[in-house]
């Protein structure tokens, strides 16, 4: 039987990202979309500047928009799915909680804390059981999973076949972020045509943090940061619709062999998810290109339905003693509501949702 699921946030960017993969997902039925106040009651057809290249999902497009509010927990919802601004989101998720729900959230509140996952499936899908400590110390029934960073999700994905075969002391990445992480309205066309914008406000600090808890380890007291590397960033806006491109440095513990390097990225296949079925992982999470000049976004951003990360330029880097490379993933896919519908996968699979 499927899960009935909601989505808060349906109007943005990432929220029509979700509708799109759940609308005829085999696992969940999306039955509440909801939205800001000056949408509520609309069709959702009606209300959505829709964006996605996919047209609305018929199932979905005339649904009448709903309040977001924790009175979606009497709608027998099984798990919510929210693209949720950060201020409006931390209250409503832990409300939804405490009332038996689980909660899948993009937003940026509480990704940090110990004892709530953050996870990148086919890298850490083993921090999920935190759920039950999560859920001992905080006295509810239900659960929050926070998604990554877009930025961090695509980096973390390329690490963990490096950590693995070669071990991480320090990690140097500078990126080039697509407007749609901005979300609809975010930077307007006057100040990103013809430029570049060497900012985004908070994108360093999570990326450097995050990272460092997704290739942690579990424990009995919650997830511990791995606090074997240090991630030093630089994010930087530019004028590409979708797709995130990262320029990543990294020094490794023991000596890099390029084509041992390539060759286990491109065996990646992840053994945290491997034999679950889960109908949105990627058959290749890692795609590894080796034509000088690619991964571009417009050409490699759908790779793999947009779930893979796509890797080239692979190269020895002798100032750091380790290897460097292009990674380019799809900003609202792999990093937002494509590993948010891969992580309630995991979750059905795991007994947990």
């Amino acid at each position: 039987m499927k899960r009935r699921v909601a989505v808060l946030g349906a109007t943005g960017i990432v929220g029509q990202r979700f509708v799109s993969l759940l609308g005829d997902h085999p696992w969940f039925e999306l039955a509440i979309v909801a939205a800001s106040e000056k949408s509520i009651g609309r069709k959702y057809c009606e209300a959505v500047r829709w964006v996605i290249e996919k047209p609305i999902p018929s199932s979905i497009a005339d649904l009448e928009l709903s309040p977001i509010s924790n009175d979606i927990a009497k709608e027998e919802i099984d798990i919510v799915f929210t693209a949720l601004p950060a201020e409006v989101a931390k209250d409503i998720e832990i409300e939804l909680a405490k009332k038996g729900i689980i909660v899948i959230s993009n937003a940026s509140p509480m990704r940090l804390e110990p004892d709530i996952p953050l996870l990148n499936p086919e890298v850490n899908a083993d921090h999920v059981e935190v759920i039950e400590y999560q859920r001992r110390v905080r006295r509810w029934s239900g659960a929050i999973v926070k998604v990554p960073n877009c930025t961090t999700a695509i980096l973390t994905l390329s690490l963990k076949p490096i950590m693995d075969e070669f071990g991480i002391k320090r990690v140097i990445v500078s990126t080039m972020q697509a407007l749609s992480g901005a979300g609809l309205t975010g930077v307007p066309s006057m100040l990103i045509l013809d430029n570049l914008i060497p900012f985004i406000e908070g994108e360093e600090e999570k990326v450097e943090s995050e990272s460092r808890k997704i290739l942690g380890y579990p424990t009995s007291d919650g997830i511990t940061l791995n606090s074997n590397f240090v991630v030093s960033a630089s994010c930087h806006r530019v004028m590409v619709l979708e797709g995130h491109t990262e320029s990543v440095f990294v020094e490794t513990v023991r000596d890099v062999d390029v084509e041992d390097l390539i060759k286990s990225m491109e065996e990646f296949k992840s053994n945290k998810i491997r034999g679950l079925g889960l109908p949105t992982a990627p058959e290749k999470p890692i795609v590894v290109r080796r034509e000088i000049d690619r991964p571009q976004p417009r050409f490699d951003r759908m790779e793999g339905r947009g779930m893979s990360v796509v890797i080239g330029r692979i190269r020895k880097d002798y100032a750091l003693n380790g290897v460097k490379y292009i990674v380019l993933g799809h900003n609202t896919l792999r990093g937002a509501a494509g590993t948010g519908v891969l992580i309630a996968e995991l979750m059905v699979k795991k007994g947990l949702a």
